[in-house]
């Protein structure tokens, strides 16, 4: 498909259906368990039922074949199955093969959806990244036992203190601001009062980032529907469109990163605004996949709100806090909100809430226009989506 047939895909699916279940702890129930829940809370929100879905995009931390048993218990034979797992970034990479598919023909509602019990499940953190030393060997890096993924995040947040001046404090601006948030959506796991210097003070991890520099473990599952946009008109729910999408991946090993200050957020970012025909000037909500404070200020700069070197200042004296220059991770975000495992369905939930005008006391007042981006692996696959109203077409 050439650059101008994916620009023809801009406006013609939308998000019909959002859903989210288990979020925090889900202490007895499995991740099966949630994602469904999840799955038939959006499938309802779209005024739809479990059998109009034909379409399934769905990845595990830990299964290599997690479409087949999520389908078989949510009693659905689709048309297409896409398991592509790219780390958190997958379910934002999901909407262009379900737009495409949509678009072709092949199906008809695809449903993308995730779960994770990593905070009260049997198989945590420790035993995910033990198994995947043999599944998913990194052979420069893991012969020397890094502490990952946060060793990678490090790495990458000291070098732009080094190169660019970037400090602590900027870095804990992160972090507080989305705390601000998260006191403002009452689903939000961690909602008490946050300092910069609460943030400074607190356990290091890995130099220079502290535990409050670092997301959450969480338990949770959402999902959202996808529908061509002539059907959408028709559902229940304000439809929100996907104007522009794409992914990138530069590297698998953050060794192997040409230069660790910038990430494939840049080519992600660029192509899903040519695709949109939009800029950033253009975006009234942003979501980016803070699973580190680094990853705020390197999105910010590689999608184009600010030049590179600058997050920091950016950042600065509330500038993405309520109230600031820009609103970024509304919902409170993986350092606040949620992160089971991979946050990228939950950026997605936000956007679509915020363009419905349901995100309650911190909606965005006359949102039209949001930008969804995922990171996954160690700011290996990044994937970004402009979502609009039937305003922003």
């Amino acid at each position: 498909m050439s650059p101008r047939d994916v620009r023809e895909l801009r406006g013609s699916v939308a998000i019909v259906g959002i859903g989210q279940a288990g979020l925090g702890e889900a202490h007895g129930r499995t991740e099966l368990e949630i994602l469904a829940e999840a799955a038939h809370n959006a499938v309802r929100d779209a005024g739809l039922h479990m059998r109009d879905i034909d379409g399934i995009c769905t990845a595990s931390v830990n299964a290599v074949m997690w479409g087949l048993p999520v389908a078989e218990y949510l009693g659905i034979q689709p048309k297409l199955i896409d398991s592509t797992m790219v780390g958190g970034s997958s379910f934002v990479s999901h909407m262009m093969p379900a737009a495409m598919a949509l678009n072709a023909g092949i199906c008809d509602a695809v449903l993308v959806c995730y779960g994770s019990t990593q905070r009260t499940g049997t198989i945590g953190r420790a035993e995910s990244g033990q198994a995947r030393r043999i599944l998913d060997p990194m052979p420069y890096e893991s012969v020397y036992q890094p502490a990952m993924p946060i060793s990678a995040y490090a790495l990458a947040a000291a070098r732009h203190m080094h190169q660019y001046g970037t400090t602590r404090e900027q870095l804990a601006e992160v972090a507080v601001s989305a705390r601000k948030w998260a006191q403002l959506n009452p689903e939000a796991f961690m909602r008490d009062p946050l300092s910069i210097e609460d943030v400074l003070k607190s356990r290091m991890v890995a130099d220079p980032l502290s535990v409050r520099d670092c997301c959450l473990v969480t338990d949770g599952a959402a999902a959202y529907v996808m529908v061509r946009a002539d059907r959408a008109k028709h559902l229940a729910k304000k439809p929100v469109y996907m104007l522009g999408n794409a992914s990138a991946t530069w590297h698998r090993q953050i060794s192997s990163m040409p230069d660790v200050t910038v990430t494939a957020a840049k080519e992600s970012g660029e192509r899903a605004f040519a695709m949109a025909g939009m800029t950033p000037s253009d975006i009234d909500v942003v979501e980016l996949y803070d699973a580190f404070t680094i990853n705020t200020i390197l999105f910010l700069e590689d999608l184009g709100f600010c030049k590179k070197g600058e997050g920091g200042a950016f950042v600065a004296n509330g500038g993405i806090a309520p109230g600031g220059r820009l609103a970024v991770n509304t919902n409170g975000g993986g350092l606040s909100c949620v992160h089971p495992g991979m946050y990228g369905m939950f950026i997605t939930v936000e956007a679509v809430r915020q363009l419905r005008g349901e995100g309650g006391d911190r909606q965005i007042e006359g949102a039209q226009t949001a930008i969804v981006h995922a990171n996954g692996g160690t700011l290996s696959a990044q994937a970004t989506a402009i979502l609009g109203t039937e305003a922003a077409l």
